[in-house]
């Protein structure tokens, strides 16, 4: 089975349809995979639900994507550092679902591993909790998330074998393993791609019988947020 993609826009072909379920790996803007997302945004696709702890900035990562008003709903745990998505959201251009993090991940997890759904103690007595079924276990409440089974994965990660076995480098693996379990479909970038069974088998991340599709590119990494010391006088 053919793996390795020339680029964003051929591992996407046949991929992308209007209206679909896209899970996003990455963490503000560390470990997002970019040039899909760029290809994305060149393939016009419109009515996109996206999975992803935050929509990037204004100017970079899923923040493109809200800038042509390709994206409908974001199902997110943070919309700070994204002027448009608060925007859009506040004037009701954009529907929002609102997850804590450790919800988030796992309701992408458990989907990797075909559990529909699970109980959990977050979120109880907010708004999070708001519709959604209510169950007690000795004693304490807890409500019912259900998994995210997404139509596509996007992910970055650092090194891939030619099987789709991946490494991802320090915090830029964050919400990448994942996101990357729930997609029927998971196209993945990365910066290095090494013959199989040259990387260390208890050094893989995440195992290529979750991978679908690979590209290799150049990476921008982005950083969110500079901040450095001023120089002392001399």
């Amino acid at each position: 089975m053919k793996k390795i993609y020339s680029s964003a826009a051929e591992a996407l072909d046949g991929v992308l349809f209007d209206g679909m379920l896209i899970a996003s790996g990455g963490f503000g803007l560390c470990g997002i995979p970019e040039l899909l997302l760029n290809a994305i945004k060149d393939a016009g696709t419109k009515d996109l639900t996206f999975a992803s702890n935050n929509a990037g900035v204004d100017d970079f990562g899923i923040g493109i994507l809200l800038q042509t008003k390709q994206v409908k709903k974001m199902i997110s745990s943070y919309v700070g550092e994204n002027a448009e998505f608060m925007r859009q959201y506040l004037s009701g251009e954009l529907e929002l679902e609102f997850n804590p993090q450790g919800t988030l991940a796992e309701r992408m997890r458990a989907a990797g591993c075909g559990i529909p759904g699970f109980y959990t103690k977050t979120g109880v007595g907010t708004v999070i909790a708001e519709g959604k079924e209510h169950k007690e276990f000795n004693g304490e409440t807890y409500i019912l998330e259900q998994s995210i089974f997404a139509d596509l994965s996007i992910v970055k990660a650092w090194k891939a074998d030619e099987t789709g076995n991946l490494v991802f480098r320090k915090t830029a693996r964050n919400f990448n393993p994942p996101a990357a379990m729930c997609g029927k479909i998971c196209v993945v970038e990365v910066e290095e791609i090494v013959p199989t069974g040259s990387i260390d088998p208890d050094h893989i991340h995440l195992p290529g019988i979750y991978v679908h599709r690979i590209i290799q590119g150049q990476h921008e990494k982005r950083i969110e947020q500079r901040t450095v010391r001023q120089r002392a006088e001399a």
